[in-house]
């Protein structure tokens, strides 16, 4: 039996392939768009970490099934992927964070931290007898006058977004930002905009229990949660917008069918 083309060149980190893939590497980017969809939207005023936390049972607390993380005043970061990876790599963050506070006296720097955090991402894709962090990050926060959004991926790589999304329901939000994405939105249309890509990926129902969200404003500059019952505000928005439109499709094909029943009448006579 002939054996793939890949066999025997995933078996360590550190072997490429003849067509220069690193397949460990690649499998790790499938545990991530496996994981729940988070998202990420930079607002004039702040930026906004959103994600819908795919509750399996209702015997499962909401409350102890974390996504979104505080890495320091200023900034957080939301996961997709490997739950306990993205609490390891979330811990060093904090440690590093810490470290240029003790060192330089100032909050550490958004862009500066991601590129950290994904030096040390690289480096599990090098040496043999490890693995990939099968997990993605989407490091939000302010820095001088303006808001930052990175997305950091398994292999180390680091890209900075106005707006973007991980997981499993990255095709569906990536829709949804490209066309209603604008330069100048403020932080309460970000959060909207953000719930309605989440709304687009949902399987199940949409609810206010299973979404996390966390923001960073620029004239506080200060990480946080917004409360169940904030979450629950915003949803309702979006569910009414939505259920407003299905009245409305559902009243347009109502009058298409009467005028289509009146026209079939109208010629038989």
């Amino acid at each position: 039996m002939q054996m793939a083309p890949q066999m025997g060149y995933d078996r360590a980190i550190t072997v490429f392939s003849p067509d220069g893939r690193l397949f460990q590497v690649e499998y790790a980017r499938e545990a991530v768009k496996r994981g729940t969809t988070a998202v990420g939207v930079k607002a004039v005023d702040g930026v906004v970490l959103l994600v819908d936390k795919r509750i399996t049972s209702k015997l499962l607390e909401a409350g102890s099934i974390e996504k979104i993380f505080q890495i320091d005043d200023h900034m957080g970061a939301a996961s997709s992927g490997l739950v306990a990876d993205a609490r390891a790599l979330i811990d060093r963050a904090r440690v590093e964070s810490q470290i240029n506070k003790v060192q330089y006296d100032e909050p550490i720097g958004v862009e500066v931290l991601a590129k950290k955090i994904c030096d040390f991402k690289q480096t599990y894709t090098q040496y043999g007898g490890v693995r990939p962090f099968g997990t993605a990050l989407l490091i939000a926060g302010v820095e001088d006058t303006a808001a930052r959004l990175f997305e950091t991926d398994p292999s180390g790589a680091l890209l900075e977004y106005k707006a973007t999304g991980i997981g499993a329901g990255r095709a569906e939000v990536m829709e949804v930002f490209e066309e209603k994405y604008t330069d100048d939105i403020k932080l309460t249309d970000a959060i909207l905009l953000g719930l309605e890509a989440l709304h687009n990926t949902t399987e199940d129902k949409f609810d206010a229990s299973t979404i996390e969200v966390g923001v960073v404003e620029l004239e506080t500059r200060q990480f946080k949660k917004l409360s169940s019952e904030e979450v629950a505000g915003y949803v309702n928005v979006i569910l009414e917008a939505h259920s407003g439109e299905e009245e409305t499709g559902t009243e347009e094909e109502a009058e298409s069918e009467s005028e289509e029943m009146t026209g079939e009448e109208t010629g038989e006579e």
